[in-house]
């Protein structure tokens, strides 16, 4: 289970260290796709292995499911850890987060979430303002 969020900086060659606390259940590397709300999501290898499953098992005459399996699947890259745990952040993953300099680092149980610094602050005060909106709905929803 991933909680918590970290901040860290992206260096010049586009590594991010990953927090230490995350390390030992992702192995010597982690999955890295682009998310939703233009962020980026990361997998362990058997989280992204059964994600990948249920994607590629829907129907690819379905525009949405086509649509949905392009953004998951064809912007995944393996992304190893190095000996002092980063990962390089692909040109084309950070510029679809917009991720520049500064990054947070947030767990979400089943899977790490990697957003922009600003653009977190953001999310997270406009969904933190409608936190009573957001629990009544899903008490609708019976959770």
């Amino acid at each position: 289970m991933f909680i918590g969020e970290y901040k860290h900086s992206i260096d010049e060659k586009g590594r991010i260290a990953f927090p230490v606390k995350f390390r030992p259940d992702f192995g010597s590397s982690v999955f890295v796709t682009k998310g939703l709300d233009h962020c980026l999501f990361v997998f362990t290898r058997d989280e992204w292995e059964q994600l990948a499953k249920k994607i590629s098992a829907t129907s690819f005459t379905n525009q949405n499911a086509r649509a949905f399996a392009r953004l998951m699947l064809s912007g995944a890259v393996e992304a190893p850890l190095d000996k002092q745990g980063r990962i390089l952040l692909p040109d084309y993953l950070r510029e679809y987060a917009g991720i520049s300099a500064k990054a947070v680092v947030a767990g979400v149980y089943s899977r790490v979430e990697i957003w922009d610094e600003t653009k977190w602050g953001s999310y997270k005060a406009e969904t933190e303002a409608a936190g009573d909106e957001i629990a009544e709905k899903l008490g609708e929803l019976g959770i």
